[in-house]
């Protein structure tokens, strides 16, 4: 079942209290929605897909359009997680990485159209900036009378957010916009991509920022890890003890597709030519995804596990009952 944004809201406190993340897929295809239904559907596990700007616009959705890819891709969502495979899966569709002087009119788009949370990246804001943007999504989802849950993110990639930032980025919006925001993203060491210097992952201050936001807040409030892709299952399970109730992973996710399909070409190269028999089965996209989905859904799996999510669909879905 696809989410709302009052029961991503539910789910999200669900993980900060119960002690386990839920794992955030940057899905740039059809093909990877499916193989990450698949994943959760097999450990009983809620999954979160999510899109940034890159993926919205990209060939698989909006083709240059951003709000078409929102459009395109909840058609999608809604679609498979409605279908009776994968109706006992919680699945949430968060915007992730929305940057731009497009970004409140991509994200309002993203609102109307009932996405379940939201977040906007903030690499290139100030403060003042960041706080303004999530305070007028705030506005407009009040005057259009629309369910609003937040990710809001701190620097995180610039090493370890000191803790008066919460106080200023995460306590400001949670003033002036109380009960909106659901998730707290500082930075904890962490980098995006693959190969870069973590900068010393710091499950200290996972658990410091935790416990402030949940403070200002008054009620639990989880962390969101980014840049997941180079930590260990060890790195991974600190963190969540830590707080952490969300992780994204994208360039890791990424790699395991694309090595995936160089097999697949490598190995079927000869049946790839137009004289040999096999030639249309093989060219078919099918015979691709189902190579990719063998190797691909065990790693997704794999991530679930090393976060705690096995067997958490069912208990989230008593909490709704």
């Amino acid at each position: 079942m696809l989410l709302s944004p009052e029961q991503t809201r539910s789910l999200y406190q669900h993980a900060a209290t119960a002690g386990y993340a839920v794992l955030a897929v940057n899905a740039d295809s059809p093909a990877s929605i499916v193989d990450c239904l698949i994943a959760a559907r097999a450990c009983d596990a809620p999954i979160i897909i999510e899109t940034s700007l890159w993926q919205l616009t990209g060939h698989s959705f909006g083709v240059g359009d951003p709000c078409l890819g929102i459009d395109r891709f909840l058609a999608e969502l809604h679609t498979l997680a409605a279908c009776d495979r994968f109706r006992e899966v919680p699945v949430i569709y968060h915007t992730d990485h929305i940057k731009g002087p497009a970004t409140v009119s991509i994200l309002t788009h993203a609102m109307r159209k009932r996405a379940s949370s939201i977040s906007l990246d903030s690499s290139s804001m100030s403060a003042e900036e960041n706080i303004a943007t999530m305070i007028r999504l705030g506005e407009i989802a009040a005057q259009e009378k629309l369910p609003l849950t937040l990710e809001m993110e701190a620097g995180v990639d610039d090493g370890v957010t000191p803790l008066e930032e919460t106080r200023t980025l995460f306590g400001e919006v949670e003033k002036r916009m109380p009960g909106r925001l659901a998730l707290w993203a500082p930075g904890v060491g962490t980098k995006h991509g693959l190969g870069n210097d973590l900068g010393g992952f710091n499950p200290d201050a996972i658990r410091a920022h935790r416990d402030l936001a949940s403070e200002l807040a008054g009620r639990p409030i989880g962390i969101a890890l980014h840049g997941s892709s180079g930590l260990t299952e060890a790195q991974l399970a600190a963190g969540v003890a830590a707080g952490v109730a969300k992780v994204n992973w994208s360039s890791e996710s990424l790699l395991i597709r694309s090595e995936a399909a160089t097999a697949f070409f490598d190995q079927n190269r000869e049946r790839l030519r137009q004289t040999h028999p096999d030639f249309k089965a093989t060219a078919m996209d099918n015979g691709l995804q189902q190579s990719i989905s063998a190797a691909y859904v065990p790693k997704v799996m794999a991530r679930i596990e090393s976060l705690g999510g096995r067997g958490r669909a069912a208990d989230f879905l008593k909490t709704l009952a």
